[in-house]
């Protein structure tokens, strides 16, 4: 089978249940994560085990704000049986973020303590763009978020480009592109987080981070979501916010701790 094969079928079947590529690395992403979240807990006097009971909270809201987001902007119709079909597609990294936020959220009034938020926000973030890093392959095996068609022969090779079988084109390989942004992103997320003691930092950095990647990276693409009517992706107007927010929390703890020296 070459790698054409390979790509065209993207899973396989076990006992006539179909396991698709894509979800075994999501699901190993997300295991992966999770226990690169209980090292991090760790550095913050976390009991680790509580990661577990966030990941029950979180996770579920992830994937469905994930598919409620999808659907909103999409230009599908979906029902009430249709959007439960996750199984042919229809996923946004936004949209679970979104969700998990609002698991996080959901954690800190089970447990009654508001403190804890900005703290576990700090903890997840550099698994989250991990999570994101591994994620993005699955795109490669679906043969799904790329980029513009690529005309000139020169440039008709991987990582650079990538070949889509559907349509018989190459394209810019966009999923490659944000999956390495990520993977320096983790890196640099990991470093601020043992670095800064201040809280808030290391979310700040990945809101301003990954925003800035995500803007530029979506432009290249061509299934983008775009707020209804309009021309406007939205991935790329949700990214502009990221990055303000980020910078106001950058903003709000240099003052703070410019008033604590005082």
């Amino acid at each position: 089978m070459n790698i054409n094969q390979f790509l065209i079928n993207n899973g396989f079947s076990i006992f006539g249940f179909e396991i698709r590529y894509y979800g075994i690395i999501i699901a190993t992403a997300m295991l992966i994560a999770i226990f690169m979240a209980r090292k991090l807990c760790k550095a913050r006097n976390i009991d680790p085990d509580e990661i577990f009971i966030l990941a029950i909270i979180v996770l579920p809201l992830a994937i469905l704000g994930a598919r409620i987001y999808y659907c909103i902007f999409s230009d599908t119709a979906y029902t009430l049986k249709t959007f439960w079909n996750i199984r042919q597609g229809g996923l946004a990294i936004f949209g679970g973020i979104i969700g998990g936020i609002l698991g996080v959220v959901l954690y800190s009034v089970i447990r009654k303590n508001w403190k804890i938020i900005p703290v576990m926000f700090d903890i997840i973030v550099p698994c989250l763009i991990f999570a994101q890093a591994c994620g993005r392959w699955g795109n490669f095996f679906n043969q799904e978020a790329y980029g513009s068609l690529i005309t000139n022969e020169k440039w008709q090779w991987f990582p650079f480009g990538v070949f889509i079988e559907d349509v018989g084109e190459w394209h810019l390989a966009t999923f490659f592109y944000e999956s390495v942004w990520n993977f320096v992103g983790t890196v640099i997320l990991i470093i601020v987080f043992y670095k800064s003691k201040i809280v808030g930092t290391t979310t700040a950095t990945y809101l301003i981070y990954e925003g800035t990647g995500r803007f530029f990276i979506e432009g290249l693409r061509t299934d983008s979501l775009y707020l209804w009517n309009t021309s406007i992706r939205i991935s790329q107007a949700l990214s502009i916010v990221m990055i303000i927010i980020g910078i106001t929390i950058l903003v709000y703890n240099y003052f703070r701790k410019k008033k604590n020296e005082v």
